[in-house]
């Protein structure tokens, strides 16, 4: 149960962005801006780096939204989201993916300068600043959106068919203004 009044039947953030459309128009845009704007990382890279750090954080409705947002966009689908959910270090994503991967892990687990080697693992693989730039600010903010959707308890689909129907509306319109 939500620790706060919900007056909308809407499942995690999407019923507290009905709740507050003053902040969901920012927080909307954020989304746009860093899963869809113009970034060296393909959006379906950038989801999957949203619903890993989400997997991390134990928020199962931003796991299960970003998810599938990555599958939809992905070759690979569920299947290799799934993998990378389950064991990042045998998923059958490229390098600079894994690198990457391991780069936002870091900025999970801790609010502190990604060590120096696992950086430089990234930039072995290819990985240029506006990868690097954008991976950590995709996980920082992804730990922002994780804390504002479990701090408050919201609930999570009943139906699983919710986020499909969700990752077509994102991967054909986008994130919008949250209203």
């Amino acid at each position: 149960m939500p620790h706060i009044e919900i007056t909308h039947d809407l499942p995690g953030i999407s019923g507290l962005f009905a709740q507050r459309p003053d902040t969901a128009v920012v927080l909307s845009q954020l989304a746009e801006t860093l899963l869809r704007g113009p970034s060296p990382l393909s959006r379906g890279e950038r989801e999957l780096i949203a619903a890993y750090v989400s997997h991390l954080n134990h928020t199962d409705f931003c796991a299960g939204s970003h998810s599938a947002f990555a599958a939809a966009q992905l070759d690979g689908g569920t299947e290799l989201v799934a993998s990378v959910l389950a064991d990042v270090d045998r998923a059958p994503v490229s390098p600079l993916t894994h690198a990457l991967l391991r780069v936002a892990a870091r900025v999970q687990e801790r609010a502190a300068p990604v060590d120096d080697e696992v950086i430089a693992k990234a930039r072995a693989e290819g990985a240029t600043d506006d990868h690097i730039h954008d991976t950590v600010l995709i996980a920082a903010a992804f730990a922002m959106y994780n804390r504002y959707v479990n701090g408050l308890a919201t609930g999570v689909p009943s139906d699983p068919s919710y986020y499909d129907a969700a990752a077509q509306r994102v991967v054909e319109q986008g994130y919008g203004d949250g209203r």
